[in-house]
This record gives structure tokens, sequence and C-alpha cells, in this order.
């Protein structure tokens, strides 16, 4: 219990499109972190919140209508009134759990229940110590969700420090409050292919730059209404 309360490592904070009170999302950069999402994260992570045409809507990743309704026909939902209890899934559907039932989940996550994405990001966060926490009040920061999960995405080692017990089924994580984590390291280099935007020049393909992207995008689908909150204030 006492390694499970010690606190993780200092997190650094991020240089963010959408940080400060002007900021705004990075189309690009939230189409590429839904690729990371639908690549590698939704096999255990839901996102019962969000639905599908909500990807298409103003401030975010900015898909089109045509480009949103094949990529929902592309998953099924649960539906009583349809054969077979399932159809494929509409725009104006939820994107779909990866498993039927909780308990599914933690069985197939040896007992652990895998986070829903919907409002991850807000709910988590970075704490600064006295005096520091002061000045976040006059620079709007609130990115310390994806500041965050993009540390712990980062924070794994191959092996733990000399010395430190980890238990079976764990691993080890420098962020992690007492740094033994149920979740396997879910990114590597190399591991998904982004296709370059016209103009933007070529993106790394390695853990960071996953780690920011899919952060990026978890902040979107926690709040999607963060340009027009800005621009209204």
């Amino acid at each position: 219990s006492a390694m499970a309360a010690e606190a993780g490592a200092p997190i650094s904070k991020q240089n963010w499109s959408f940080a400060g009170i002007f900021g705004t999302y990075d189309e690009n950069q939230l189409q590429r972190g839904f690729q990371v999402f639908r690549e590698s994260c939704s096999s255990c992570h839901g996102a019962r919140l969000l639905a599908f045409r909500n990807l298409s809507e103003p401030g975010g990743p900015g898909f089109s209508e045509e480009q949103v309704k094949a990529l929902a026909a592309e998953y099924e939902v649960a539906d009583p009134t349809a054969e077979g209890g399932f159809r494929p899934a509409v725009p104006a559907d939820r994107w779909p759990s990866p498993f039927l039932t909780e308990q599914d989940a933690r069985d197939a996550n040896g007992g652990s229940l895998p986070p829903d994405f919907s409002v991850l990001a807000k709910a988590r966060g970075v704490a600064d110590p006295f005096p520091f926490w002061v000045f976040n009040y006059f620079t709007g920061y609130s990115e310390g969700g994806p500041d965050y999960i993009t540390a712990l995405l980062t924070g794994y080692h191959d092996e733990a420090p000399e010395g430190f017990e980890l238990p079976e089924g764990k691993y080890y994580n420098d962020v992690f409050p007492g740094h033994a984590i149920g979740m396997a390291p879910p990114l590597f280099d190399e591991q998904i292919a982004y296709v370059a935007a016209e103009g933007e020049t070529e993106v790394p393909l390695t853990v960071e730059q996953y780690a920011r992207d899919v952060s990026a995008f978890m902040m979107w689908v926690a709040e999607p209404g963060l340009v027009s909150r800005k621009e209204t204030g």
C-alpha cells in the first residue's frame, strides 16, 4: 500500500496547439491521434460519449460526412430490433465498446477494467507545487490531462530499476503512481504508418509522436467545444 501511494515522476508540460486562451486544435494532429486510438487503443478502451458524426463536426478532426459514413459502416452496434441483435453502425451511433460487458473487459485484462476514453483527458491532471500553480490562472493552463497521458505512454521501461520488486503481470512506468502498471506498453516505434497531409512535413513514427497525437485526440474527445468556448470568451 505504501508503494501504491508513492507519487510518480515529475511530468513535463508539452507545447500544445490548444494551449492558452487563444489555442485551437490542430486538425492534422487530431486525425493522427484518431488513427492511433483506432489502431492501438480501441481494442481495449472504449469512448462511449463519442459519436461517429462528431468526427466531422467543426473544431474536430475534420473528416468529411462521406468518410464518417464509410467508417461507421465498418463497425457493428447492438440493436435488439435488428436480426441477430446487431446492425452496421451509422454516423449517429456512439463508438462501440470493445467488450460486451464489464466482466468481459475484466476477464480479458487480468481483472482490471480499461478506462473509457471519453473524459479521461479531463479526469487526469498535473499537480503543480505552490506557488507555481498560481501562474496557471494567468496562462489558462488546462492541459494537465494530455501532459499526464503523454508522460504515461512514454514512461515505460523494459526492466524495473535495481531493487524494485515488480509484481508478476505488471510493467514498470515512471509516471504511474507506485510505478507498477497493469497495461502493457501500447506503443512502439514505426507501429502506425502515418500519411502526411497535403503541405505537411513528414511526421516522425515514434512512441513520443504517437503519444502526443493520441493525447491531443483524447483532449478533443473530452472537450470538443474547447475552441468555440475560447472564442466566446
